[in-house]
């Protein structure tokens, strides 16, 4: 009887969606899908309590009575906070699974995701409010991110350089390479020594040889000879 091989299960760690050849990733900077999910989620949950914290603190110390400001303040911040803290982290990881599925079927991780990601997040979290108020907010969410994509788009235009700048930049560089390999050439000055006067580089001019130090010459007297 021949037993049946035992079964071992293979973990399949997460890979992030394949790119189309010469597609550049957006978010170069942080997380690859699905981890980012995770990501946005403590990210947005951090920010949403440190802004409520401070926004509901204000608040609390606002409309406590003279004498427990400080402690209406923490206390309207410590129940307050949290709750701010889920609704952004609720946000977040609903655009961020959009996000990576969007990613995983398009192939292609662009600007067009996070505006279809903001319209389905919106139109998701409004959903009970009914079809009307979801298809608002769903509106509302896409515009949003398209302006807010705008503007990031722009803004690395910007600072970026163009292909025909970064044409330019290379053979700018060429040219002081070739001019660096000349002087360096007719100096001989080697590494160290190059657009200097021959000898002389940045370690200093060669040392001299040593030469051994003078014998003192004695004038030795003999009977007879002076």
């Amino acid at each position: 009887l021949k037993l049946a091989p035992r079964c071992q299960s293979k973990r399949r760690h997460p890979q992030p969606a394949p790119m189309v050849e010469g597609q550049v990733d957006r978010d170069a900077g942080r997380e690859p899908c699905p981890d980012r999910i995770i990501e946005d989620l403590g990210g947005a949950f951090g920010m949403g309590c440190a802004g409520g914290f401070i926004w509901h603190m204000v608040s609390g110390a606002r409309n406590s009575p003279k004498g427990e400001k400080l402690v209406g303040a923490m206390l309207q911040a410590r129940l307050k906070a949290p709750i701010l803290g889920g609704s952004f982290a609720t946000w977040a990881g609903t655009f961020s699974t959009f996000d990576c599925s969007l990613q995983y079927l398009r192939k292609r991780d662009d600007h067009w995701n996070a505006i279809a990601s903001g319209f389905l997040t919106g139109g998701v979290l409004a959903a009970r409010t009914g079809v009307r108020q979801a298809g608002k907010a769903a509106v509302v969410g896409g515009v949003l991110l398209g302006i807010i994509e705008g503007v990031a788009a722009l803004l690395m235009r910007s600072t970026s350089q163009t292909p025909r700048e970064q044409a330019l930049q290379q053979m700018e560089q060429d040219k002081q390479m070739e001019e660096y390999r000349k002087r360096q050439a007719e100096t001989g000055g080697g590494l160290f020594g190059a657009g200097l006067p021959p000898g002389l580089g940045l370690m200093g001019p060669p040392p001299e040889p040593e030469q051994p130090p003078a014998q003192p010459t004695e004038k030795r007297k003999k009977f007879g000879v002076f």
